[in-house]
C-alpha cells in the first residue's frame, strides 16, 4: 500500500496510523500510485447516501408518524408502547376482551414508525398483539433501529414488547437484501432462519451468503451460523460461524474475489479471507494469483485490543507501482489514539523481520512515530494532515535511514457528480537511500492532484497525476473508467506516460 492511501486510511479512522494498523479503507479503490484513493473515499460516501436514500413508501411512513404525533401524546415512559392507529374497510372491536378483527385494506400504524399491512388482521388491544395470518407487509423506520421492508406470511407482533415473527419473507434490512424461512423481531436485534443476505438487488443475485441462522444487531455486527459463500450457483467456501462488523467507519470490503488484468501481473485474482481464531485474534489470508508470477499471497495472525495491534505476517507484498517484497516472516506492533480530548492523534509503529527483494535478504527493522489531526471540514472541503519521524535499519548493508515525513491532502466534494483532490507528500526515505524499492519513490517530494466526474448513474471518469518536485517532471498521468454493473463494477486504468492498461472486475462492496 502506498503512503497516500496510508495517510487517508488513517485519518478516515480518526487516527493517523501506518497501513498495517488501519482496517478502514475505501470499499472501491483504484490500486493507484497517484492518490486518487481520496476520490474513492468521497465516492463511497456518495454510494452510502444513495443506499440510504428513502423510498417514497418510507417517506410516507415518516410523514404519517409525524402527523400522528401532532394528535396523540407519546408516552413519557420509553418502556411503554407507542400509540397505534388502525385503518381498514371493515373493523370490529370487542370492548369486553379487547379483541379486534380488521378486513380489507388494513393499515396499522405505530407512532414509532412501524407499519403493518394485510387483507385480514386480528389482534387484541389489551395484550397489544397483532396477527396477519395470510400475506403481510411490514415497514420499520423507528429511529435508532434498522430500516426494514419485508413481505411475507403469518406475521405476529406485540407492539408493546416490540417482539414478533414472520414466515417465508423477503425484503430489505438497511442496505442488504435478505430472505428467510422465518424472521424473529426483538427490540435490539433481528434473527433470520434459513436465510440469505446480499447487497446485490437482482432477482437472481450474482452473489450472496446463505446461513442457517443470521442475527443482525443494528450498527454493531451481523453473526451468521453455518454460512456458505455463493457466486451464481457455486459455493465458494463455507464456515461454521462468520461475524461481520457493521459499526460505522469500519471496513466492510467484500469477501468475494476480485479478478483483473494489468500489463505487469497479466491476469490476476485477489481474495481477502479472515478467520477468527479466538477473542481479539484473527487469521488473514490475502490471496493473490498472477499470470506473470503465479502465487503471490500473504498471511498474518493478528491480535487487536483497543488501540493496539500486533502480529506476525508472511508472504509477498505489492505496492502501487507493482514493486514486490517478501517477508519471511515479519513481526509488527502499533498503537495509536487521540491525545486526550483533543483533535490531535499520535501513533507508534514498529516492524522487524526477514525481508527479501531486489535479489537480497536482509533483517529489516522499522520504527516510527506519527502525529496527525482529525479531518478538517469546511464548505465541502476536507483537509487531512499528518507528519511523523521514522527510522529504517537493514542488516544486509548495515544502513540506517532516519528522517521526517509530511502529508497534506485537500479534497473538494463539489456535488454528486464532481470531486477533486490535491496533495503534497514528503518523505526522507527514498529509493536512493533505501535497500528495497518497495513502497518508496526515487524522489522525496511529490505533488498529486486529480478529479472525478460521474457522467451518469453507472459511469464515473477519473484522472490522477503525480509530479516529482525534486526533478521537476511528471511521473504519472493516469485515467480511470468506473462502470457499475449493478451488482459488480469494472475499473479500467490507463497509465498514459507508461502506455500500459489494466482492468479489474469486482463485486459490489459487502
Amino acid at each position: 500500500m502506498n503512503r497516500n492511501l496510508k495517510i487517508l486510511s488513517g485519518v478516515v479512522a480518526a487516527v493517523v496510523l501506518p497501513a498495517s494498523a488501519v482496517p478502514a479503507q475505501a470499499a472501491y479503490h483504484a490500486d493507484s500510485d497517484t492518490g486518487v484513493q481520496a476520490l474513492d473515499y468521497i465516492e463511497d460516501q456518495h454510494r452510502a447516501e444513495r443506499e440510504n436514500r428513502l423510498t417514497a413508501e418510507q417517506q410516507q411512513l415518516l410523514k404519517d408518524a409525524a402527523d400522528m404525533q401532532k394528535h396523540l401524546r407519546h408516552p413519557l415512559d420509553a418502556t411503554k408502547p407507542s400509540p397505534v392507529a388502525f385503518e381498514g374497510d371493515d373493523l370490529t372491536y370487542d370492548e369486553r376482551d379487547g379483541s379486534f378483527i380488521a378486513k380489507g385494506k388494513v393499515n396499522i400504524l405505530q407512532m414509532d414508525a412501524h407499519r403493518f399491512q394485510g387483507e385480514l388482521v386480528t389482534g387484541n388491544m389489551k395484550t397489544q398483539d397483532v396477527q396477519i395470518p395470510d400475506k403481510a407487509h411490514v415497514l420499520q423506520m423507528t429511529p435508532g433501529q434498522m430500516r426494514v421492508t419485508l413481505d411475507g406470511y403469518k406475521a405476529n407482533y406485540n407492539y408493546g414488547k416490540k417482539t414478533g415473527s414472520m414466515e417465508d419473507a423477503k425484503g430489505k434490512v438497511d442496505a442488504h437484501y435478505i430472505t428467510a424461512k422465518r424472521f424473529e423481531f426483538y427490540p435490539d436485534h433481528i434473527v433470520a432462519y434459513n436465510g440469505t443476505e446480499t447487497k446485490c438487488g437482482a432477482i437472481k443475485p450474482d452473489y450472496h451468503l446463505s446461513a442457517d441462522k443470521i442475527t443482525i444487531y443494528p450498527n454493531q455486527k451481523t453473526v451468521m451460523e453455518h454460512v456458505k459463500f455463493w457466486i451464481r450457483g457455486m459455493v465458494l467456501f463455507s464456515r461454521a460461524r462468520y461475524e461481520i462488523d457493521t459499526r460505522p467507519g469500519v471496513d466492510h470490503s467484500s469477501n468475494y474475489p476480485r479478478v483483473g488484468y494489468n500489463s505487469d501481473d497479466k491476469m490476476y485474482l485477489k481474495w481477502h479471507l479472515t478467520s477468527p481464531v479466538k477473542k481479539n485474534v484473527d487469521a488473514h489470508a490475502n490471496i493473490l494469483i498472477t499470470g506473470a508470477d503465479g502465487w503471490r499471497s500473504n498471511y498474518d495472525l493478528t491480535w487487536t485490543n483497543a488501540h493496539m495491534k500486533s502480529g506476525v505476517t508472511y508472504g509477498y507484498f505489492e505496492d502501487g507501482d507493482e514493486k514486490w517484497i517478501k517477508k519471511e516472516p515479519s513481526l509488527f506492533w502499533n498503537y495509536g489514539k487521540h491525545i486526550g480530548d483533543s483533535h490531535f492523534t499520535y501513533s507508534l509503529d514498529t516492524e522487524y523481520g526477514r525481508w527479501y527483494g531486489n535479489g537480497v535478504h536482509s533483517n529489516h527493522g522499522y520504527y516510527g512515530f506519527g502525529l496527525g489531526y482529525d479531518p478538517i471540514k469546511f464548505h465541502r472541503y476536507t483537509l487531512y494532515l499528518g507528519t511523523g519521524y521514522n527510522i529504517t535499519r537493514e542488516s544486509y548493508n548495515d544502513s540506517r535511514v532516519a528522517g521526517m515525513s509530511f502529508d497534506a491532502v485537500l479534497t473538494k466534494d463539489f456535488n454528486a457528480r464532481w470531486a477533486a483532490y490535491t496533495g503534497y507528500h514528503y518523505s526522507k526515505q527514498n529509493q536512493e537511500n533505501s535497500l528495497f524499492d518497495y513502497d518508496t519513490d526515487d524522489y522525496s517530494k511529490k505533488l498529486e492532484s486529480g478529479f472525478s466526474y460521474r457522467t451518469d448513474e453507472h459511469n464515473r471518469l477519473v484522472m490522477g497525476t503525480r509530479y516529482d518536485l525534486d526533478h521537476d517532471k511528471w511521473k504519472n498521468i493516469d485515467y480511470y473508467w468506473y462502470h457499475d454493473l449493478h451488482c459488480s463494477e469494472i475499473i479500467v486504468r490507463y497509465k498514459s506516460l507508461q502506455n500500459t492498461w489494466g482492468i479489474r472486475w469486482q463485486f459490489t462492496p459487502w
